[in-house]
């Protein structure tokens, strides 16, 4: 069984990276399809605000003069804003440095050079006429990490730290990214939202080709949120992230020696059989944004359990009886 301090270090690892590159994605989709504007917030909602306040960007950012800069600064650049990619990449070198024995020297490489890729890039002043380049950086980087990782450290427990790192990270943040689409729910889904700000949304979830192959390119509100949300085969959906990390708490439990795995397997599978079960008709003429909440508290859930009982747990709990 690992030390709390190896587990802890590799699960916030992935849950760090996962983030930036979600981040990432998001800006880079805004910026891409001339998004990127800021909105008042007595305006109407647009996709661009979306995009942001599901990233928790600060508001002091959009009361700035350069508005659009400086929320893309804040998002992609600032340190004292946790959730910037460039904070996120810190942290998780900062965290694999900590548990160096346990990734592959692949791995370091990988992770230190994106490191000090972001920082080159922050360094430079001529960024800001290269703004994709920035995003791509990042998401190719933890694209390549993701897979270098696979490839090169043995699937065990410490690999499936990495993977319930990941997977509640990006279960969380989808469903926050889908609630921000379905804001307005006490009217028909989407009826505020245009044909482009629901491509914007599978775009940012890097669904657009997927949902294309599988429902054609007729793009529907109630076809999107079911993608998202029900598709058990796109990585990126809330129910495929859902089953990988029960999988990964699986794992856990059965190297660490502790059998079922307690509560947190029982939170994991109980938010997968919801997620295997769901009818989006259902969800979305029910109340889709406090089902989105939901999925949200039960990540949060399935985190605090986790720590109890793999990181913070009593000494005592480890020894068997």
């Amino acid at each position: 069984m690992l030390l709390s301090r190896t587990a802890d270090g590799l699960y916030w690892t992935a849950r760090y990276l996962e983030r930036a590159e979600h981040t990432a994605r998001l800006i880079d989709v805004g910026l891409d399809i001339g998004l990127g504007r800021v909105v008042a917030a007595t305006s109407s909602h647009g996709a661009a605000d979306r995009l942001y306040a599901s990233l928790g960007v600060p508001e002091a950012a959009a009361q700035r003069p350069d508005g659009r800069a400086s929320l893309n600064e804040v998002a992609l650049f600032d340190l004292s804003n946790r959730s910037s990619v460039a904070a996120c990449v810190t942290a998780a070198r900062e965290n694999a440095r900590q548990v160096r024995e346990e990734i592959s020297s692949e791995m370091w490489e990988q992770l230190n050079g994106l490191y000090l890729a972001v920082r080159q890039i922050h360094a430079d002043i001529g960024r800001a006429s290269r703004p994709h380049y920035v995003r791509h950086t990042v998401i190719e980087g933890i694209h390549l990490f993701q897979g270098i990782t696979d490839a090169t450290m043995g699937h065990g427990e410490g690999w499936q730290y990495l993977q319930a790192g990941r997977f509640i990270e990006r279960a969380a943040a989808t469903a926050l990214l889908i609630d921000e689409f379905f804001i307005d729910s006490a009217n028909p889904a989407g009826a505020r939202l245009e044909h482009g700000d629901w491509i914007a949304l599978l775009r940012s979830c890097s669904a657009l080709e997927a949902y294309c192959r599988h429902y054609t390119a007729d793009v529907r509100p109630e076809r999107v949120a079911e993608f998202l949300l029900l598709n058990a085969d796109f990585p990126r959906s809330v129910r495929f992230a859902a089953a990988r990390l029960e999988s990964a708490v699986l794992g856990l439990a059965r190297a660490s020696g502790r059998g079922g795995g307690g509560r947190a397997q029982r939170l994991a599978g109980r938010l997968h059989a919801s997620l295997d079960y769901g009818q989006v008709d259902e969800i979305l003429s029910d109340d889709p944004r406090a089902y989105l909440a939901g999925i949200v508290r039960q990540c949060a859930q399935i985190h605090t359990a986790l720590y109890q009982s793999y990181i913070t747990y009593a000494v005592e709990s480890a020894i068997p009886a």
